[in-house]
């Protein structure tokens, strides 16, 4: 599903972000108050279906249908893609995102005021997700939805974020920050329409390494939004397009703004419509439900449309925005309507009757994005004791861990092998602590192999309960944490609480923490391999220049360092098909210590065993290295234990 960044559809709305006439921003008590409100409404049948029998929270659904059907008919078209059951929370949701939007965008008042009003609302949707219950009709539902669908509405406060980032007038200069803006502007409203299908029993799971398809597909969608707002915008003197693009095809921003059509602003619209046609090719996700896939595939094709409306534009297309049309749109869906309806009906729905209670640790939301504290740093360990001194051309950037051992030391201590793993946690909390002490930038631990299915269903269950508690024991430690490895198999519960954490610590710096979990070295080479035959296909690859360069692009995350130093605690000398591609120069060093008993001492006395070894990748050797370690102080003992 787009995003629902752009509030309006200009099929029928003039302005971007701005609910067209008879639709207001916040909706009056009237919308929802009479006694059985719900039957003057439309689509009774699809709120029967979502099992809301209230007839105030009907009232208050249908209140949001409304709003998005006549604000922008194209993505309230795409909604009805979606499972009946399930439609009324796609309203609630676009809801959440779009009268903030409208807030910002409105000419009601200066914009501190209009950021002023924005903030006073998200605050009230704050107070009210607290107490499941809202006197506004449009906070009703979306309230209603995240309880009853067991959503977390932290996700919100990045999209707001950007909202008001946008009011300030930020300007992306090169593609990578608009993409980025893109991803905080949208994220929230396509994971939680995936989150929406996966709670109602409907596979919609995408791998990590899917997550870069997936990124390019919604960049597409929101320049092709972009390119049909355009006009709009110029109508409030905003440029959305990055300065990078404007200045590679020399068009000064103010002749734009000015509407000046030449021959750089053709070519330059030129440009960026093939390359969001480019972007608009489906991401080729595995394991989807076939309703997920058609649905995909329609959004594809309207905004296709919607492109090849803005070209036929030409020159209009800095005056006003190009009409698709409800016939076009119905021609368009008719097909993937008809499919869609079949492709549901293949699995039963699972559709909660009544909200349940959020989780105590997801009630309170929405921190406000100004206010972000700064991080706690690493804690110090119990004995006092500092890092050694590395020098920098001896310190290795990735070091990756095997944590092997745990059941083996519970095993000899006669207690049940998940306190092993819960030892291991213990274990990896000081270590990642160590590693925040002595500077390390990168580290990856491998927690659950895609072999280790083989185990007892109690153990596994154990340690999959122990990390999906794990992801929050670094909140306030300025730590980027990112899960690799397949969702497949794994509990819900544990695949949302990964895919927050890496959400939420986007912006962290201080290190960047990879969990493999449920993951596999050869699936991971397969994947990447797959990635690259699909875009060779697509022909965004020349087949006759495929280098191994190329090929790890398409690894889950092409920007981590390969692993400098391997480490693998237990005992034994394998890899066990951990990072094969990553790990490919390593240096690997093996303990008999089990991870249990490791803690930051170990890590350090690892990473000091690493800068006194040569590495030469197939050179002549060099002369002699000198000693790499040294306590605080130059203190050669203090880094011993």
């Amino acid at each position: 599903m787009p995003g629902p960044r752009h509030a309006s559809d200009h099929d029928h709305a003039p302005e971007r972000g701005r609910s067209p006439g008879p639709v207001p921003v916040v909706p009056t008590p009237s919308d929802c108050s009479s006694a059985r409100p719900w039957r003057k409404l439309p689509l009774p049948g699809t709120l029967a279906q979502s099992a809301i029998d209230d007839p105030v929270l009907r009232a208050a659904y249908a209140a949001c249908g409304r709003f998005c059907k006549a604000a922008n008919p194209t993505e309230y078209a795409l909604m009805r893609l979606m499972p009946t059951a399930l439609r009324p929370a796609c309203w609630a949701l676009w809801t959440a995102l779009s009268v903030p939007d409208n807030i910002i965008d409105s000419t009601d008042g200066t914009p501190a005021e209009r950021a002023a009003r924005m903030r006073a609302w998200t605050r009230d949707l704050e107070e009210e997700l607290r107490g499941a219950t809202s006197s506004d009709p449009y906070r009703r539902a979306i309230v209603d939805t995240f309880w009853r669908w067991q959503l977390d509405p932290r996700d919100l406060h990045v999209s707001y974020a950007a909202i008001e980032a946008d009011a300030a007038g930020r300007q992306s200069v090169a593609w990578e920050d608009w993409s980025a803006r893109v991803q905080h502007s949208n994220v929230t409203w396509a994971s939680q329409c995936l989150t929406l299908l996966n709670r109602a029993g409907l596979s919609a799971l995408v791998r990590p390494q899917h997550h870069r398809d997936l990124a390019r597909f919604l960049d597409g969608v929101y320049l092709t939004d972009t390119l049909v707002d355009l006009a709009a915008d110029l109508d409030r003197g905003v440029l959305q397009l990055p300065t990078e693009a404007v200045e590679q095809f020399s068009v000064e921003p103010a002749s734009l703004l000015q509407r000046c059509w030449t021959p750089h602003t053709k070519a330059l619209i030129k440009h960026l419509v093939a390359r969001a046609r480019h972007q608009l090719e489906p991401p080729a996700l595995t394991a989807l439900h076939p309703g997920t896939t058609i649905l995909l595939r329609a959004v594809s094709n309207l905004f296709l449309a919607r492109l090849r409306a803005v070209e036929r534009a030409g020159p209009r297309l800095l005056h006003t925005s190009p009409d698709l049309g409800p016939l076009t749109r119905t021609r368009i869906l008719a097909t993937a309507r008809a499919q869609a309806a079949v492709a549901w009906k293949l699995a039963p729905l699972d559709v909660p009757r009544t909200p349940t209670r959020l989780p105590a640790q997801t009630a309170m939301i929405l921190p406000q994005p100004a206010a972000r504290a700064g991080t706690a740093g690493p804690r110090p360990h119990p004995s006092g004791v500092r890092p050694p001194l590395i020098e920098a051309s001896h310190m290795p950037r990735h070091v990756a861990v095997i944590m092997d051992g745990n059941g083996r030391w519970a095993t000899e201590r006669g207690l049940p092998r998940h306190e092993g793993h819960r030892a291991g946690r213990t274990a990896l909390c000081d270590v990642v602590h160590g590693a925040l002490e002595i500077g390390l930038q990168y580290l990856t631990v491998y927690a659950f192999s895609s072999e280790n299915w083989q185990r007892s269903p109690t153990e596994i269950a154990n340690l999959f309960e122990l990390a999906a508690e794990g992801t929050g024991d670094f909140e306030a430690d300025g730590v980027r944490l990112r899960w690799a490895g397949s969702p497949e198999g794994l509990p819900q519960d544990l695949v949302d609480a990964l895919q927050r954490a890496e959400h939420e610590s986007m912006d962290e710096s201080a290190l960047t923490l990879t969990i493999c979990l449920n993951y596999g070295g050869r699936a991971e080479l397969a994947d990447a391999a797959a990635g690259l035959a699909r875009a060779a296909v697509a022909g965004e690859v020349d087949p006759n220049h495929v280098s191994e360069h190329l090929l790890a692009r398409y690894l889950p995350y092409p920007d981590t360092p390969d692993v400098d130093l391997l480490w693998r605690t237990g005992g034994d000398r394998r890899i066990s098909n951990f990072l094969p591609w990553q790990t490919t120069y390593a240096e690997l060093h093996f303990t008999d210590i089990y991870w249990p008993d490791v803690d930051r001492r170990d890590l350090w006395q690892t990473m000091l065993s690493y800068g006194c070894r040569e590495r030469r990748y197939g050179t002549v050797p060099a002369a002699p290295r000198p000693p790499a370690l040294t306590g605080p102080g130059g203190d050669p003992a203090a880094a011993e234990r």
